[in-house]
């Protein structure tokens, strides 16, 4: 069974005052919730087990999606507290819930025509992150990525993240020696990025990568948003 972990806990700050009353992932985009649209691609790929992290305005989610069954799928939800945990806490927190498979990771406030059945089911190293090319609010990328696949934090030619990605829990051993000292790292759950994590496997070699010349948008703000749902 292919599981999927969906971070939907965001506060969603810089979508004010829309998310006010809705959480990010919950916002209309062509027709359907941003989130409905993830839980399709899961489901058509033959992922059956789907966790979503919630924070800000959780009970909603539950509401509005209930047990999965209508896409066919399993879905639990990892409740972070009040106070969202970062990509780092928030995967840290679901492991429990997820088993000790490989795992599709999809941030829930991206909206994307990629097609999910590409991405490999077992990562090479300790993950495999779909990439694509650096939008105008993000010019310089996150990582490289040569010809092979493999993935670089120095290069010329560097593309962003698209928060999609295939991982290993293995990515998360010995993740407070990596996280830096001023997260907060000290609260349970730990609250940090998921980031560092990244570099330091990217470093020696772990984490590969694939490029997605589609559309993908980050939907960050009521503008993009906008965009989206212009005809």
């Amino acid at each position: 069974m292919r599981h999927a972990l969906i971070f939907a806990a965001g506060l969603g700050e810089r979508m004010r005052p829309l998310t006010d009353h809705t959480p990010k992932p919950l916002l209309t985009v062509r027709g359907k919730p941003l989130i409905v649209w993830h839980l399709e691609k899961l489901a058509a790929i033959g992922v059956h087990y789907v966790v979503i992290n919630t924070s800000h305005l959780a009970d909603q989610f539950p509401e509005a999606l209930g047990d999965g069954s209508r896409w066919g799928l399993r879905i639990r939800y990892a409740y972070e507290g009040p106070v969202p945990l970062e990509t780092g806490g928030g995967m840290l927190n679901a492991l429990g819930l997820l088993g000790q498979e490989s795992f599709i990771a999809v941030n829930g406030d991206v909206w994307t025509n990629a097609d999910f059945s590409a991405l490999p089911v077992e990562p090479t190293g300790v993950a495999h992150l779909l990439m694509v090319d650096n939008p105008p609010h993000h010019p310089h990328g996150d990582f490289a990525i040569d010809d092979r696949g493999q993935l670089h934090n120095e290069g010329t030619v560097r593309l962003t993240y698209s928060g999609i990605g295939v991982y290993r829990r293995e990515l998360l051993d010995g993740w407070q020696s990596i996280v830096p000292q001023s997260a907060d790292t000290n609260i349970q759950p730990p609250r940090f990025k998921i980031a560092p994590l990244l570099r330091a496997a990217i470093e020696y070699g772990a984490i590969r990568g694939s490029r997605h010349d589609g559309v993908w948008t980050d939907v960050g703000t009521p503008e993009r948003l906008a965009a989206l749902n212009t005809p």
